[in-house]
Order: C-alpha cells, then sequence, then structure tokens
C-alpha cells in the first residue's frame, strides 16, 4: 500500500540568473519516495505555476475524459492549455530544477520563489504575487466562513 503523502507549508527560495531554485526539501522527499520527478505547468486562473506528481495529471486527465465529450471543445480547450503545457522536471544533487522562461514569466517570478503547498499539488508563486493572494484569500475566507462537510464515521 502507498504512503499519502501531503505537499505542505509556503517556503521561499532563490531563484537565480539561469532559473534554478530548490524544490524545498519534504517536497524532494516526496518525490523522491514516490517518483523522479515533478511536473509543472502554468496555472489556468492564477498568475503562478501548478506542480505535483504525474499521478495527479493521470487522474485528472481520466476525470477530463470521464466528464466531458471526446470531441468537446471544453476537453479540447483543458488538455491543450495542461497537457500541452506541462513539463516534467527532476531535480539535480543539490535540489534544484530549472523553471523555463515561459513558467517563469507567467508567473511573474524574477528573484524569489515561493512554494505553497495545497495538499496534493503545489503552486509556485512571485513574492509579491502571493502576498496579495493570500491576503485577498484571507479577507474572503473571514468574510464567508466556510464549512467543510466530513463524512460520518471518519
Amino acid at each position: 500500500m502507498r504512503k499519502s503523502f501531503l505537499f505542505l507549508d509556503t517556503i521561499t527560495n532563490k531563484v537565480d540568473a539561469k532559473g534554478r531554485v530548490s524544490l524545498p526539501s519534504d517536497y524532494r522527499a516526496i518525490v523522491k519516495e514516490l517518483s523522479t520527478e515533478i511536473v509543472c505547468y502554468r496555472s489556468l486562473t492564477a498568475p503562478c505555476i501548478e506542480g505535483c506528481l504525474e499521478e495527479l495529471l493521470e487522474k485528472l486527465a481520466t476525470d477530463i475524459e470521464n466528464s466531458t465529450d471526446f470531441f468537446s471543445e471544453t476537453q479540447d480547450d483543458l488538455t491543450n492549455l495542461i497537457f500541452g503545457d506541462a513539463k516534467r522536471f527532476t531535480f539535480d544533487s543539490t535540489g534544484r530544477i530549472v523553471l523555463t522562461e515561459k513558467l517563469l514569466k507567467h508567473a511573474e517570478i524574477k528573484e524569489n520563489a515561493v512554494f505553497v503547498g495545497k495538499g496534493r499539488k503545489f503552486q509556485i508563486w512571485s513574492e509579491e504575487n502571493w502576498l496579495k493572494e493570500e491576503a485577498r484569500i484571507r479577507e474572503k475566507i473571514k468574510l464567508s466562513r466556510p464549512t467543510l462537510k466530513t463524512k460520518e464515521g471518519e
């Protein structure tokens, strides 16, 4: 049985002139245990990079196929923007990955990359954009006070 995992915490790491950034050590430990690489693509909804293990993208591919018509424009759009944009990254002996110019530009990352754990995936933000996004989310949650329904007996 596979060990469960979660990408947690918010960690800021320096990005060098070549686009190299260290994957947080906790994230590297997950990748080393469960895979050999991560997959990253430009977020569809925010100025950030989405990252996950390939297994999550396999699940997403199945979910898209099961919930949309195979020849639909919706399926074409989603698969083009996610899978057509996704890139596999392995980290070097020091734990760094080299983010592409396309990813860095989309996320407006210049000097620092903020890794934000989101459970089974993570995001990579510019410091400035993450601070704005976090403030927006906190204000929204404070006003809406969401509740979560849990299954009984769990």
